[in-house]
């Protein structure tokens, strides 16, 4: 089984009038200002699973930061997953800063969705202040096992919209203030794996972290597929595509030039993230 664990639908009313969201929304307008930038529904989303061979996908929509946009576009998300209930499940998103935040959690979980995500901190990194926004967030879904998806990525290289001001070291205290959430991050999270080698500590607190593949092929060589199986184990690894970013073949044909055994390239596009799933009982 093949399970794309990051992509992203939007309803109709984004599809066709994104520029009315700008204003309000300065992360959606960096990001999708340019029509070059598609936006999809879940129906072209399953159509390009049929045609790429992929069984499930992980679909979720923005990190918007008005209430009735993010309870809307959660709701279509919700609304797809229960259209689609064999090939999709659903995260809900929205703008940790919300003050609805916990609340719209609650209400998309006992709406049938399986997690919450992708969080992003486009404009200011994942600071102290965004950490203490995602607490409630963090401990309703600690209390019903289900995993957090947040936006990471390399905190240095060359720029390109979308890229956060992270850092490693938010990053690491992101995952140490929330030790026993099942926490995702995408991207590869900005390869803080790399220090899985050190001899204290971070292992520890990695324990409960994975990592997507999201945007590789833009981003880093196909040897990252054997070095991060390496440091941060092929069990951690989610094949996420950020669809309709980029389509799975570019992900299937830079694993097959990576050198990867079938088996662990069964393992991160399918086997892990059923593994996951089903330790939360919801796939």
């Amino acid at each position: 089984m093949i399970i794309d664990f990051h992509t992203h639908i939007f309803s109709r009313q984004v599809r066709e009038k994104r520029e009315d969201y700008f204003p309000l929304e300065p992360a959606f307008k960096l990001l999708y200002n340019s029509h070059k930038a598609k936006l999809v529904s879940a129906d072209e989303t399953i159509n390009m699973m049929d045609e790429q061979g992929v069984d499930k996908s992980v679909v979720f929509g923005f990190p918007w930061k008005d209430s009735d946009t993010f309870k809307r576009e959660n709701d279509y998300v919700a609304d797809m997953v229960q259209k689609y209930p064999d090939r999709l499940m659903g995260f809900c998103c929205f703008d940790a800063y919300s003050r609805d935040a916990g609340l719209e959690t609650i209400r998309c979980l006992d709406n049938g969705l399986s997690g919450v995500g992708e969080l992003a901190f486009y404009q200011s990194g994942i600071d102290e202040s965004g950490r203490n926004a995602l607490e409630p967030v963090m401990e309703i879904c600690l209390d019903k096992d289900l995993p957090v998806m947040i936006h990471t990525n390399e905190p240095v290289g060359h720029m390109y919209p979308g890229k956060t001001p992270n850092t490693l070291a938010q990053i690491y205290k992101l995952v140490k203030k929330f030790p026993d959430n099942k926490i995702i991050l995408a991207h590869w999270g900005g390869g803080i794996f790399f220090y899985n080698l050190l001899k204290k500590e971070v292992k520890e607190s990695l324990k409960n972290v994975w990592y997507d593949t999201a945007a590789s092929p833009f981003l880093y060589d196909v040897d990252i597929y054997p070095k991060a199986a390496e440091l941060a184990g092929i069990d951690k690894i989610l094949f996420g595509t950020d669809f309709p970013l980029l389509k799975p073949k570019r992900y299937f044909d830079d694993m097959q030039k990576s050198g990867i055994s079938k088996a662990d390239t069964d393992k991160i596009c399918g086997i892990n993230a059923e593994i996951f799933f089903n330790r939360t009982a919801n796939i």
